[in-house]
């Protein structure tokens, strides 16, 4: 899933370690930088000249968090180069590092941004109270419980889709109440890798490699609800719909040609 993660922040592609979702937190050995500024190597922590959507967002004067549950402490990440021991759930600690995006890149965790944005999930609730301490851009981790991916839970609990039914009737009233949502906002539920190779029938997106279809609900005062759309998007789609509504540059395979981004079938609230 890991890839999935990273995609949407910085339209970088998968490589044979973020495939295997980083046991090890090693860093990325750039060996070159290719078309649509995609990096070419391998490895997992990339370096600070490799952009990211949060990094673009500051620049432009608007702001983002990231919001982990189960994180605890700000930024956390293993050491460079050691194991990743956040790779199964324990009793009380159900944080994942590889479904924490913001984490894997250097221009965000050398930066003091990491401490005061990438914040765990408890700090959500109180920043929803007002526009001005919303965020431009909210990114929601739920804990490897809570996401549907373990089923029992490590705790005896159930999990699976179950779980992230009754954990989203509880969080989502909250984020369609809050000030920021009302005015303007767009809530994006969606998922990372779906079982098999299921290719769609208009072929691969750009970037894409057959991981599976999967769904997405967008909720938004902009998109009149009940109503659907067939248009293949990806990942990658996600982070140029979120760039194209902050007016930023489309990042790696964000700007790839033939790439659609949200568009009339997504905010028809008007038509």
């Amino acid at each position: 899933s890991n890839p999935n993660y990273l995609a949407q922040i910085s339209g970088q592609p998968s490589n044979a370690m973020t495939r295997e979702d980083c046991p090890t937190y090693a860093a990325f050995e750039l060996t070159g930088t290719g078309a649509l500024g995609l990096a070419e190597g391998a490895g997992c922590v990339y370096p600070a000249s490799v952009p990211t959507v949060a990094g673009q967002l500051s620049a432009a004067g608007k702001t983002w968090k990231g919001y982990m549950e189960d994180m605890g402490t700000p930024c956390r990440h293993p050491e460079l180069g050691g194991q990743d021991t956040s790779q199964g759930a324990k009793v009380g600690d159900q944080y994942a590092t590889r479904h924490n995006p913001f984490v894997y890149f250097q221009a965000i965790t050398s930066s003091p941004d990491c401490q005061s944005n990438v914040v765990d999930f408890s700090e959500l609730r109180g920043d929803l109270r007002s526009v001005a301490t919303t965020p431009n851009l909210s990114y929601i981790s739920p804990n490897l419980c809570n996401d549907g991916h373990d089923n029992p839970c490590v705790d005896g609990s159930a999990g699976g889709l179950a779980a992230a039914d009754t954990w989203l009737s509880q969080q989502v009233p909250a984020i369609l109440d809050s000030p920021a949502f009302r005015q303007d906002g767009m809530l994006v539920i969606t998922f990372d890798e779906s079982e098999g190779k299921t290719v769609g029938p208009s072929g691969l997106l750009p970037g894409g490699t057959a991981g599976g279809r999967i769904g997405a609900l967008v909720l938004s005062p902009l998109t009149k609800g009940g109503t659907t759309s067939d248009r293949p998007y990806n990942h990658f789609s996600l982070l140029a719909s979120i760039e194209d509504a902050f007016s930023l540059p489309r990042l790696g395979y964000a700007g790839a040609p033939g790439l659609d981004s949200f568009g009339g079938d997504v905010f028809n609230a008007g038509s």
